[in-house]
């Protein structure tokens, strides 16, 4: 069966994921599988370069789940226009993907980064947005369907800012 991966440009480890907590005194929601999942790939790349992590927000996530249901809906694959935040997106078709294999396929674009010119060879924004210093906040989300799979993470503050390197 041949599978087929699709990566677009973004706009915009396990080490040490942190949740976010509302309400003083209130016990913390135990986070979804995929939430967990998604924290844990992206702070893993971060922590690789020495970037603080990433906290997962709900928010976002369900920013992500409506963009990815309305992709899949519409069969389309483009970043959601005029958006304030950091996008990710990652398409499989004829196979499912987990958490790590998205986020993984985005950080392998490190390879076309060069830090020391904070220039890329080729694509490489999902991987700065991933290890983007200012950047606080993620959610993602996945839609399935009809043999396909759209996964969407937004990013607060949103990264890759010309002139400036992620971290």
């Amino acid at each position: 069966m041949r599978h087929t991966f699709w990566l677009l440009i973004v706009l915009a480890g396990t080490g040490g994921a942190q949740w976010r907590r509302f309400g003083e005194g209130r016990q913390a929601i135990a986070p979804s599988s995929l939430a967990r999942d998604m924290l844990a790939a992206h702070n893993a790349v971060r922590a690789r370069v020495g970037i603080a992590p990433l906290a997962w927000s709900d928010r976002l996530a369900a920013r992500s789940q409506d963009w990815a249901d309305s992709l899949l809906a519409r069969k389309q694959f483009v970043h959601r226009p005029n958006s304030t935040y950091g996008e990710n997106l990652f398409e499989i078709s004829g196979a499912t993907a987990s958490a790590a294999q998205a986020v993984n396929a985005w950080a392998a674009e490190s390879w076309d980064y060069d830090y020391n010119s904070n220039r890329c060879r080729s694509v490489c924004g999902h991987y700065t947005q991933i290890v983007w210093g200012a950047t606080k906040e993620v959610g993602c989300a996945v839609a399935q369907g009809r043999g396909r799979e759209v996964w969407v993470c937004d990013y607060d503050p949103p990264g890759i800012w010309v002139g400036r390197s992620p971290y």
